[in-house]
């Protein structure tokens, strides 16, 4: 049974003058600081008979479900060839979107759309895929967003080689900080600091886990990695620049050391970003801050130990996902902890056909996706989850060792913890980004451990 991994990766940086989504209100970039990407991996498992290993000849497995909705992945579906990982420098990928990526590739290279993982690092400073606030989603764009994901999914195809994979991981405390600040009288303040006399204390923690998937050649070339880690991706976000943030430097400075292609896979960090309230507020830079994560990866990969049989398994699971039962209050924003940092008005415009929406479906969508590759298994939530909840998903699958990855196959918005809504703050004001009922976080983290523990195998220890 034989690794293989081809990596690629293709420039997307917008045209001057498209529409920038992260901000709410209506951006359209005027410069670039450095360039967007999609970035691939594509990894392959195949036994002497060229199917993958566990799957006997002739089951037509790569035509199962080629597209989701018809049922759940099943745990005895779940051993497979092949796997891919497709990694975006925007905001987040709607399910409408991540639906014609998988298609598009599915169609283009012959690969199965359900064993695609389609990430967003969560660029705040990127062009619109999708509608938020009073900004449209950049139907030309996608457009060609689409083309160059396929030829670089294709090129990612055509360098399949041999391969071995090794899995690291270290902690980083210095760039990561949970902004929710809880102040005397019981509610939270989004972005707080301890400057103000009536705050209190930090409500959550922070993941500081750093995780790496190291893949390099027979030989021992550097051909990719995979980096996990839970930090808001705003730098620039309210400007009008296009960049790739902190994790564009991170990839840059990886590939200075050899490492062709690098891709953030952003964590469960719904509630962290790089302000410290400790610090009055003060921003680590873009530039800092992926240096500090370069370093941490650069403290890793020498513990790291490669092997050739690495065993692949993917899995999917709908979730259905109630809505929050809505009062007049939380519609005007007057309901205790609403905090509002954008217009008001921008709130008020999107109010009547955000319940009218709530009252026809009743619920909304969301995927949950298990894949293994070795004994790592990335498990996405199709949302920006709070730290809490990806935490819990990496203790309940234990002893898996798995990656909460966020923004992931699908956008259902803010998912923070059930207690958090007692207290308010940004993440949880009702609008069109936070509209689920407290309790959507427990039932994805649910879905999310069950999956794992019925679809992928655990490691050897």
């Amino acid at each position: 049974m034989d690794f293989n991994a081809g990596f690629s990766e293709i420039e997307i940086t917008p045209p001057i003058g498209t529409h920038r989504i992260g901000w709410i209100r209506l951006i359209a970039g005027t410069s670039v600081l450095d360039p967007l990407f999609a970035r691939v991996a594509v990894f392959d498992v195949r036994g002497a008979n060229g199917v993958p290993a566990g799957v006997k000849a002739g089951n037509g497995f790569d035509d199962h479900q080629a597209l989701l909705g018809a049922g759940d992945r099943r745990a005895s579906l779940a051993a497979v060839g092949r796997v891919a990982i497709v990694q975006l420098d925007v905001l987040c990928v709607p399910a409408s979107l991540t639906a014609r990526i998988r298609e598009r590739i599915g169609k283009d290279h012959g690969f199965t759309p359900g064993n695609i993982l389609v990430s967003a690092s969560h660029n705040h400073a990127g062009p619109a895929v999708a509608n938020e606030g009073e900004v449209k989603k950049d139907v030309k764009y996608i457009g060609v967003l689409l083309e160059r994901i396929s030829a670089a999914f294709g090129a990612a195809l055509g360098r399949l080689a041999p391969a071995g994979t090794g899995l690291g991981r270290g902690f980083e405390f210095a760039i990561a900080h949970n902004r929710r600040v809880v102040m005397r009288d019981g509610t939270v303040k989004t972005h707080g600091t301890f400057d103000d006399p009536e705050a209190l204390c930090i409500e959550g923690p922070v993941d500081p886990e750093v995780g790496v998937l190291a893949v390099r050649s027979a030989a021992g070339r550097p051909l990719g990695l995979l980096v996990n880690y839970a930090l808001h991706v705003t730098h620039y976000g309210g400007d009008e620049v296009f960049t790739g943030g902190f994790p564009g430097v991170l990839a840059r400075l990886m590939k200075q050391d050899g490492w062709p292609v690098t891709m953030f896979l952003a964590g469960a960090g719904g509630n962290v970003c790089v302000s410290d309230p400790v610090d009055g507020g003060r921003e680590t830079g873009m530039e800092e801050t992926g240096l500090v994560l370069a370093d941490a990866v650069r403290g890793i990969l020498p513990g790291i130990k490669y092997r050739r049989d690495a065993r692949l398994a993917c899995a999917s699971r709908i979730v259905d996902l109630p809505y929050r039962t809505v009062t007049d209050d939380e519609v005007k924003g007057r309901v205790r902890g609403a905090q509002r940092f954008i217009d008001s008005k921008l709130y008020d415009a999107e109010m009547p056909e955000l319940v009218e929406r709530i009252r026809m479906e009743g619920s909304r969508k969301g995927e949950v996706q298990a894949m293994t590759v070795g004994d790592l298994v990335m498990v996405t939530l199709p949302c920006e989850p709070f730290c809490e909840l990806g935490l819990a998903i990496k203790e309940g699958v234990y002893p898996r060792r798995a990656w909460t990855v966020g923004y992931a196959n699908g956008m259902v918005g803010y998912v923070p913890t059930k207690d958090a809504f007692a207290r308010g703050g940004y993440e949880t004001t009702f609008g069109g980004g936070t509209c689920l009922a407290p309790g959507a976080g427990d039932l994805l983290v649910d879905a999310a451990v069950n999956l794992v523990k019925e679809a992928c195998p655990a490691p050897d220890l």
